[in-house]
């Protein structure tokens, strides 16, 4: 891959990681106030309270995830391994970069990876 497409990909990466961290950012202002707020709530404004609490929460750790695989497509373009599967060394084609540019398999091996077939 030549560096036009790997610095575009690196644009990519640390745009949706710098979205990701934003959102974060909102969901933990948004816990905080939250909290302020649950001495004046009726049972049912609680609940819904918890709810949202619980999915806030759950979204942490997709975000988590997520970065974790961004930070690591960002090593790899700088190590000139992106683009290349991690389980059989093929290339990843670009149609799927392009909607997932933190791939780490090829579409064969994700397959397999979610299988449980795959380490």
């Amino acid at each position: 891959m030549d560096k036009k497409q790997l610095e575009k990909y690196r644009k990519k990466l640390v745009e949706k990681r710098k979205d990701i961290l934003d959102e974060f950012r909102k969901n933990v202002n948004y816990r905080m106030e939250s909290a302020a707020d649950d001495g004046t709530q009726d049972i049912a404004d609680k609940a819904t309270m918890a709810y949202n609490k619980e999915f806030l929460f759950s979204l942490t750790d997709s975000e988590r995830d997520m970065l974790q695989l961004i930070d690591e497509a960002l090593i790899r373009i700088n190590t000139k391994d992106f683009g290349v599967c991690n389980s059989c060394q093929s290339e990843i084609k670009v149609t799927r970069l392009e909607a997932v540019p933190w791939a780490r398999y090829c579409l064969n091996c994700q397959e397999l990876q979610e299988q449980g077939l795959l380490e």
